[in-house]
């Protein structure tokens, strides 16, 4: 119950937070909700497959925006480096209000530093969008920061922070930022729980600035 309590707070607050900020918003920003469900199969000590679908709500939370289905694999080099290729199916609404598709291919790389007192981590993606508008790339590289609460703030939990930047193919220059903040309980050993603030900048997309609360459900076989 206390689990379900201080994640409850959390969401209410960050609602809180978004809807005053959004009171005076323009076209081009917008409050979103993010939901993903990551379901991860291990192979072996080495490999991992992973399914993953999304749901998105925007326009202040409204209406559905985008849905996502994908699937891919982790292969663990050692502790600290791992890569994963993936396969993403994308159906989103564009400024028009009407869904487009695109099927995305993705290759992500890993790096966790070795550090002691709280996890360090570098990630960068290059993905490859296959869309009726054109195909296009990005460059996305990233880093985590993370640290245990104490067992008597929220057991078994960590807090994190992501910074995120993304290159564009289109525009040949980085054009969008991402910043996260958030907190990852785990719930039994099959299941651990995101819940996250998300700030994303971008003065090309629209809408391109968003407010985000979001969840990542990670189920483990």
């Amino acid at each position: 119950m206390r689990i379900l309590t201080n994640i409850l707070l959390f969401i209410a607050l960050g609602l809180l937070f978004n809807v005053s900020a959004n009171a005076q918003a323009t076209d081009d920003e917008d409050l979103q909700q993010w939901n993903d469900v990551q379901l991860t199969i291990p192979v072996n000590e080495k490999v991992e497959v992973f399914l993953q679908t999304t749901i998105r709500f925007g326009q202040n939370i409204s209406r559905v925006s985008e849905g996502r289905v994908g699937a891919g694999a982790v292969f663990k080099i050692n502790k600290s480096l791992s890569f994963s290729p993936s396969y993403t199916s994308i159906e989103a609404r564009n400024t028009a209000g009407v869904f487009h598709y695109e099927h995305r291919y993705s290759f992500r790389g890993t790096y966790k530093f070795p550090t002691k007192k709280f996890g360090l981590s570098h990630r960068s993606i290059y993905e490859y969008r296959v869309r009726s508008s054109g195909n296009t790339w990005r460059y996305r590289p990233s880093l985590t920061f993370e640290k245990e609460l104490p067992e008597k703030v929220l057991s078994k939990a960590r807090i994190f922070i992501t910074e995120e930047a993304f290159y564009v193919s289109t525009t040949r220059k980085f054009s969008r930022n991402r910043f996260s903040l958030g907190i990852s309980k785990v719930i039994n050993k099959h299941l651990t729980l995101d819940v996250y603030y998300l700030r994303q900048n971008d003065g090309f997309s629209h809408p391109g600035d968003l407010n985000v609360l979001g969840t990542a459900w990670k189920f483990h076989l």
